[in-house]
Order: structure tokens, then C-alpha cells, then sequence
């Protein structure tokens, strides 16, 4: 009996007809790289294929490394193996992986979301027999709002803050949900400042989208110029000798956690605003029975209860073990 096409091993996503693994967590000849987030991408693989708006993301994360960029839905194959990337919607760059090999098709998902974030290439739906899908937010319990209204609401948040004279500062990773607020932000309310980690990544991502001006905030940025304005910090600022300059501020948390009743108390944070790059509950989903597939291999999250919940709707679904983190409690990644 052959393998499966792709297998679960204890370096990664491996395709032994091609000798290749898919987001790897430990050092391989052949990688292919959904993402650029460093629980997708990480360091030490000889050779690295991604999509090429993620090459300069991946280039300024690991450094002087052997990479090649593909477009969406062009085709290389090795070994007689066809490999695509496709639209997932997740960040920056982000995409899935479909896998063929003699008729069968396998989609990677990497991470993914089917809201349009203005900043990502949207979602695309990528037909299969067989789907790897993470499960970050794998709950009935999790149901974004749209992205228009929350967005709303954290302009409104650092508009009365001004008003008040105080600085807004809003945590967010370095990567994708930092960009995510700055190209969403209303910049007629103040000026927008960055921690160095967020403007080291957006200089990198700014040949490939539109985002507004910002200000890196230095040792020699000055507590009266911060009044009023809003700092994007990743999450790791947070109880730092750094934000101790932006004294008066209040603090905010972007994150899909913050749907948890108790989260903003236990991130000890003034205001949650719940915004995730992943799919909810809903968006999972309407995804799986959008790409026809039968087989649903479930990671990363809430992989029991939703693979649980797959079956009893008729898939034939399972979990698989990987080292991706999802989006964490402590990561300035996802």
C-alpha cells in the first residue's frame, strides 16, 4: 500500500515522492513555506520555496538563506509532483500549499483567514480530496465581528484617549496584525508611532502595500510629543522600562483572545479589541465544505473538538500533532 502523499513526521509535513516538506520545524534539505511567521518559517533548511511577496519577509526574519519565490497558481513540479500557492489570506504573502500527484490533491493550509483584511490577497477556496486545516479558533465560542467595526472602535478608543490627553498604545504582532492596524487606523485623529520591531518589519512590507506614515519611537522621542498619538507595540512591550516613557497611557490588545471573557484582565490591558488573523468558527467551516474534500486533518488549536465535530457531520476526519503555535498568548508572530 503506498503512503499517503503527505505524512506528519517528526520534522515536519513531508512528501516523500518529492522529497520536500512543507513548513518544517526542524532543519530539512526542502522546504516549502507557507508564511512568514517563525513557527511557519524557520531557520536552517537548505533550500526555501515560498510565495515571492514572502521572500523579503523571510529574508529580513532568517537572514542570508537559498530561496525562491513563486506566483500564485503557477505550477513547478519536482519528481512528478505538482505544487501551487494559493491565496490564504492569513497575512502578508501568506499562502496554501496544494500538493497533486496522480490525480490526488492535498491542500496546506498554513495558517488562514476568509475575511478580506485590506492588506493580505484574499482567501482563495483551492478544490481537494484531502485538507490539513489549523484550528486556532476552533469554537462555536468564537465569532469575529467585521473588521470595518472593530476598527471603528479602536479609532474611536484612541480618539477619546486624546482628548484626554493621554497616549494610546496597542499591542499587536510585529508580522501581519501590526500592518493590519496601521493601514486601518484614522491618521486626522493624531500622529502614529511604532516600536522599533514594528517599523523594522513594515519598512520590509511597505513596497508591498499602502500604509500611512509613521514615527519610530527612539530614546530621544520625547512623552510630550507621544501625547495623543497612538503607539502599535508588539506584545512583549507590554510591562516594559520601554513603555514607562509613554506615562500617560492607556493600553489596548488586538487578538482574537480577547473574545475570552477575562483576557484583557489576565493580558492586564484597559481595552480588548478582538481581532484575529485566523478563521473563526463559522469561516472554518464554510471553508472545509467549500473545497469538497472528504478527508480533514485537523492542527494546531482546538484540533479534538473540531475534528470531533467534522466527524459527526460526515467527514472523515483526524488530528495531526505539528509544533505551529497558532495565535498565542506570548508570541509576537502570529
Amino acid at each position: 500500500m503506498n503512503p499517503p502523499l503527505l505524512q506528519f513526521n517528526d520534522k515536519g509535513i513531508y512528501c516523500q515522492q518529492a522529497d520536500v516538506y512543507l513548513d518544517p520545524w526542524r532543519p530539512v534539505k526542502n522546504a516549502i513555506i507557507t508564511h512568514g511567521h517563525s513557527d511557519h518559517s524557520r531557520w536552517g533548511h537548505q533550500n526555501y520555496i515560498t510565495h515571492y511577496t514572502n521572500v523579503p519577509i523571510i529574508k529580513h526574519r532568517l537572514g542570508d538563506i537559498n530561496v525562491t519565490g513563486k506566483d500564485w497558481n503557477e505550477t513547478f513540479t519536482i519528481n512528478g509532483v505538482k505544487f501551487s500557492f494559493h491565496p490564504a489570506g492569513h497575512i502578508i504573502g501568506s499562502a496554501q500549499i496544494r500538493v497533486e500527484y496522480k490525480g490526488e490533491i492535498w491542500v496546506f493550509t498554513g495558517d488562514y483567514k476568509t475575511e478580506d483584511d485590506g492588506i493580505s490577497v484574499p482567501y482563495e477556496v483551492v478544490k481537494c480530496h484531502s485538507f490539513i486545516t489549523e484550528c486556532t479558533f476552533g469554537l462555536p465560542a468564537f465569532k469575529w465581528e467585521p473588521q470595518a467595526d472593530v476598527m471603528t472602535d479602536i479609532n474611536n478608543w484612541w480618539a477619546e484617549n486624546r482628548a484626554e490627553g493621554k497616549t494610546s498604545v496597542l499591542f499587536g504582532y510585529s508580522l501581519g496584525k501590526a500592518q493590519r492596524l496601521l493601514k486601518n487606523l484614522d491618521p486626522n485623529i493624531g500622529r502614529i508611532y511604532t516600536h522599533g520591531a514594528i517599523e523594522n518589519m513594515t519598512e520590509v512590507v511597505r513596497p508591498l502595500i499602502d500604509l500611512p506614515a509613521t514615527i519610530r519611537v527612539t530614546p530621544e522621542t520625547k512623552k510630550e510629543d507621544l501625547l495623543g498619538s497612538i503607539v502599535i507595540a508588539p506584545p512583549s512591550a507590554h510591562g516594559s522600562t520601554w513603555i514607562r516613557r509613554m506615562t500617560p497611557f492607556v493600553t489596548g490588545s488586538a487578538s482574537g483572545w480577547m473574545a475570552f471573557r477575562g483576557a484583557r484582565r489576565r493580558r492586564a490591558v484597559d481595552r480588548g479589541f478582538v481581532l484575529s488573523d485566523h478563521c473563526d468558527w463559522t469561516g472554518l467551516l464554510e471553508s472545509i465544505q467549500a473545497t469538497g474534500a472528504e478527508k480533514v486533518i485537523c492542527t494546531h488549536g482546538y484540533s479534538d473538538i473540531f475534528s470531533k465535530y467534522l466527524r459527526e457531520l460526515g467527514y472523515d476526519a483526524r488530528t495531526a500533532h505539528t509544533q505551529y503555535e497558532g495565535e498565542t498568548n506570548d508570541s509576537e508572530e502570529n
